[in-house]
């Protein structure tokens, strides 16, 4: 009986482990990438709707006081947004920042977003990849 040669097979192996390593370590830089971006626009957003929850409507506080809860003009709201973005240097140094301003009355909630490019972009990856990050602030009177 003849045995058969077992020469290369190893090198399919190890072929086959840097491909599986490569793209671990793509994946991997990829996420990590949007994370510390999503964080960074998490922060943003915090720092946006504390900003707009100093848009206080300043009328109410003379004419019928501010009850348990402050409304907030979106208006005025959107304006202070704009303002803290532009004073942080945040629109220069995420280029194609966007960002929304809602509020129900009391609660001003903000919303940014900014396109990400990827570090190591995938194979046939036509789309751009958008991260965003949202958050909200109450005036509560005490």
């Amino acid at each position: 009986m003849r045995r058969r040669s077992e020469r290369g097979t190893v090198t399919v192996l190890v072929v086959g482990f840097i491909v599986v390593v490569g793209l671990l370590t793509a994946v991997v830089v990829d996420a990590s990438a949007a994370y510390l971006r999503r964080q960074s626009l998490m922060a943003l957003a915090d720092g946006s709707a504390l900003a707009a929850a100093d848009g206080v409507e300043g009328k109410h506080v003379y004419t019928t006081g501010l009850g348990e809860q402050a409304v907030v003009d979106p208006l005025i709201a959107h304006d202070y947004v704009a303002d803290y973005l532009r004073t942080t240097g945040a629109l220069a140094e995420h280029s194609g920042l966007s960002w929304r301003v809602s509020t129900n009355g009391t609660v001003v909630t903000v919303r940014v977003a900014a396109p990400l490019d990827l570090p190591i972009t995938p194979s046939g990856w036509a789309g751009a990849t958008s991260v965003s990050g949202t958050a909200s602030a109450v005036v509560a009177v005490e």
